[in-house]
């Protein structure tokens, strides 16, 4: 995973498709973006061939992807009977959470202690790039940055398992934050939260990190909780 440069970061730009990209990834890619958005609702009942169709990549490639989703548990595979997107629940999201804070302890530890100095530099660029964006309340660039934040801390952590294991998890907890963040979330709060985890990461200091971690996460099983009461 590597991280996309402060230059691109900057001006905003959009991440471009990997070259090494497979026609897997790619299918992988573009249905589970439908899913996080919920352009593929929960609980929606469709095919590979519908897939197939919809993205004009073929059957073999959707499969493939497909399985890969059914394992992150985005999807349901019926046999003789379809491929249903997974419902959304607030308890299996709950449980969700008590795995996910120990991992996202674990990595800003093990970033703060074996992020290189240019890895430093991105986090401190992100730092600053998510407290832009709180002050500002954008939640584009929040969420573009929140994806580039994840994707550089397990690159930091350098820790595979650790890694394998977020990367089941982070389409359901996106995709959780989608349906519910405009109703229930502190945007302001959240980009500040995960500024304090960046900056402490970019200054190699181990307790902070993990402290920090573990605040951002009280806020989200708050914010995972505060739904019940909004919906």
């Amino acid at each position: 995973m590597i991280a996309v440069s402060r230059a691109k970061r900057s001006s905003g730009e959009a991440d471009e498709t990997p070259s090494d990209e497979t026609l897997t990834d790619r299918a992988y890619r573009a249905i589970e973006e439908q899913i996080v958005t919920l352009q593929l609702a929960p609980g929606a009942v469709i095919s590979e061939a519908m897939l197939s169709e919809r993205l004009k990549i073929g059957r073999t490639p959707i499969r493939e992807a497909i399985q890969r989703l059914a394992r992150e548990r985005l999807m349901v595979i019926m046999p003789r009977r379809g491929i249903m997107v997974s419902e959304v629940n607030i308890q299996t999201q709950l449980r969700l959470l008590e795995v996910r804070r120990e991992l996202e302890r674990l990595i800003a530890r093990n970033a703060a202690k074996r992020a290189t100095a240019e890895e430093r530099a991105e986090f401190a660029a992100i730092a600053s790039g998510m407290e832009k964006a709180g002050r500002k309340n954008d939640e584009t660039v929040f969420m573009r940055l929140d994806r580039e934040f994840n994707l550089l801390g397990l690159q930091a952590a350098r820790n595979e398992f650790a890694a394998g294991a977020m990367v089941l998890m982070q389409g359901l907890s996106r995709r959780f934050w989608y349906i519910h963040y405009k109703e229930a979330a502190d945007l302001p709060l959240a980009a500040r939260l995960h500024a304090d985890i960046a900056r402490a990461i970019a200054a190699a200091d181990r307790d902070a990190s993990g402290a920090a971690s573990d605040r951002l996460m009280d806020y989200i099983e708050a914010f995972t909780r505060g739904t019940l009461s909004s919906g």
